[in-house]
């Protein structure tokens, strides 16, 4: 009799949700992998100050605009807002303060970083998803130079240094704008805004969200230099790494927002975050 063939058995349910699960895991750890390897590397002699302060450039000085622009659109809309809730209290007074707090306190940092998450973490993921698929990180390695130190430590460091000084920019720019449209509705004036804005802020309450900032850029910079540096398949996969460097360091800086709220409410519980 011929032999009977056996038909191969389908994966059951569980071993399809793990075969499912296990890249992503996969994928997660080795970005865990290289974000440690990047705060090593940072400590490391040498230090490429050239490369970070044209980093920083780049990445401070050529954002400002865009977050000055967005800082007084934001401002213009939530004193807007503001007013047309306080109005029905009776509390037109406390626009300045409320606005303030707003800001400094989670509007500012949050809006800061999901704009640079943007504007830089796709730069940052296409700029070195480009060497690598052309292998300029291959020929900079050929040439004995320490490719993770000279190309991604100096983008993180300059992300971590960049993103509390544009947040500073957006909470000032915020506050002008609030105080442009407070100036055309109510006739508010300059200095009773400012004085009123600052007067109930402590230190507090501005170091604390401004500083959480700096995990903001290390998070953007080490996201959109993996995708970037391990990038494959030529100009799709440039891409690729570009889209999802903006996508991904966007997720992880919302979710890690939360943990970091609470975390400084915790320790300052009087100023909170």
């Amino acid at each position: 009799m011929p032999n009977a063939t056996t038909e191969p058995t389908p994966p059951s349910l569980l071993q399809s949700f793990m075969e499912g699960v296990a890249e992503p895991i996969e994928w997660f750890g080795g970005l865990c992998l290289f974000a440690a390897q990047a705060i090593r590397e940072c400590f490391q002699r040498p230090f490429e100050w050239t490369e970070i302060l044209r980093q920083t450039y780049q990445i401070g000085w050529q954002s400002a605009p865009l977050i000055v622009l967005s800082g007084l659109a934001v401002g213009s809309v939530l004193s807007m807002h503001t007013r047309s809730t306080l109005e029905r209290f009776g509390a037109e007074s406390m626009i300045p303060t409320a606005l303030a707090f707003a800001l400094v306190k989670e509007t500012g940092p949050l809006v800061t970083g999901l704009l640079i998450s943007g504007r830089v973490g796709a730069g940052i993921g296409a700029e070195l998803g480009g060497m690598r698929v052309t292998e300029q990180i291959d020929a900079l390695e050929s040439l004995a130079v320490n490719s993770f130190h000279y190309l991604v430590a100096t983008r993180v460091l300059a992300c971590v240094v960049a993103l509390p000084l544009l947040t500073v920019l957006m909470n000032f720019s915020g506050l002008l704008g609030g105080f442009l449209a407070e100036a055309t509705i109510s006739g508010m004036t300059f200095p009773y805004y400012f004085h009123a804005a600052f007067s109930s802020l402590a230190f507090s309450d501005f170091i604390p969200p401004t500083a959480k900032t700096m995990v903001f850029g290390f998070l953007i910079g080490t996201t959109s230099a993996y995708l970037g540096y391990n990038a494959t398949g030529g100009a799709e996969g440039v891409g690729r790494a570009s889209t999802q460097s903006v996508v991904l360091s966007s997720i992880f800086l919302i979710v890690v927002n939360v943990v970091l709220v609470k975390f400084i409410a915790f320790l300052f519980p009087l100023g909170g975050a």
